[in-house]
């Protein structure tokens, strides 16, 4: 059986949406600057980035705005960060 691609029902909501437009991303990522500069290395510019810290530091939310052309393009960031370790998109 083939595995379903996990990003499958996010495109199809995706495409109803008119592109290019502004995205928000949002991440909870282990809070350390390895981890933290590739998800700020998926992004064309640092200008719309927000960062809140967890309550014990442990974690921190990068939030992310950003002009996107297509549904594609959005997923394909999901899928990089996907392959960074400890990362969980919202």
């Amino acid at each position: 059986m083939a595995e379903e691609d996990p990003f499958k029902k996010l495109l199809e909501q995706l495409e109803l949406e008119t592109w290019p437009s502004v995205y928000l991303f949002k991440f909870i990522v282990p809070n350390d600057k390895e981890t933290m500069a590739r998800v700020m290395s998926l992004f064309e510019s640092q200008n719309e980035m927000a960062f809140h810290d967890s309550s014990k530091g442990n974690y921190t939310s990068i939030t992310v705005k950003e002009l996107m052309l297509s549904a594609e393009s959005v997923i394909e960031i999901y899928r990089k960060s996907a392959e960074i370790k400890g990362v969980i998109t919202l």
